[in-house]
């Protein structure tokens, strides 16, 4: 397992971000991205992990990064589930040497794009069983969450900030709706933020994330 790129703050860190990239995508490409909002987030570290490259299904079984393989598209998204939960078992690992390191949970939050918020929604809203600072999902979508989400009352009290582009091809804004609406159906603090753009990332976005970022931190 590659290692994660980590990007230390300009002051000592109490505070930090695990983000994850999308597919076929790696560890350096939200890098521009936090270094970004640590201008403003003086006390932010960020943590930016790499997926292990295997065999996508749906592009042909060519091997790329990837969280889980993609097995079909249509009508909805199957997964291999087995490597969604190994990915977001890496995801707690990270979680738990941060606060290792001295951070506090409640100031460690998690971010993905893509493929990589499904397996923060899941490692969040399924698997952690604990306090974290919040949530940040980018043009993704939530595979295995359920019609009814049963929430213990820690995953409960994580907020979540869901930004999706109004003409995304490939992640439907639809799919990302859902995954709102079903938070928001189990009493989670969750924000809708959409914004004229397809699969990608804007400006004005990454923008009202350090204003969210900054307001949770303090």
């Amino acid at each position: 397992m590659t290692q994660p790129l980590i990007i230390q703050p300009q002051k000592t860190a109490d505070a930090c971000v695990i983000w994850l990239h999308g597919l076929g995508a790696d560890r350096y490409d939200f890098m521009p991205v936090a270094e970004a909002l640590q201008q403003s987030l003086l006390t932010t570290r960020f943590v930016l992990p790499q997926a292990p490259t295997r065999a996508v299904t749906i592009n042909g079984g060519y091997a790329m990064p990837s969280w889980y393989d993609i097995k079909a598209m249509s009508p909805a998204r199957s997964i291999s589930e087995e490597e969604l939960e190994e990915s977001a078992d890496t995801v707690i690992k990270l979680i738990e040497d941060q606060r290792q390191s001295g951070i506090d949970a409640n100031r460690i939050f998690l971010a993905g794009f893509s493929q990589g918020g499904a397996v923060v929604f899941h490692t969040a809203y399924l698997k952690w069983q604990g306090p974290l600072g919040g949530v940040l999902a980018l043009s993704t979508y939530a595979p295995t969450f359920s019609e009814v989400l049963p929430l213990s009352a820690s995953q409960q009290r994580i907020p979540a900030l869901c930004l999706h582009g109004q003409y995304d091809g490939v992640v439907q804004n639809a799919m990302g709706r859902t995954a709102y609406e079903r938070l928001k159906a189990a009493g989670v603090a969750v924000t809708w933020q959409e914004y004229p753009m397809g699969h990608e990332v804007l400006p004005e976005e990454i923008r009202d994330i350090g204003a969210w970022l900054a307001k949770r931190l303090g």
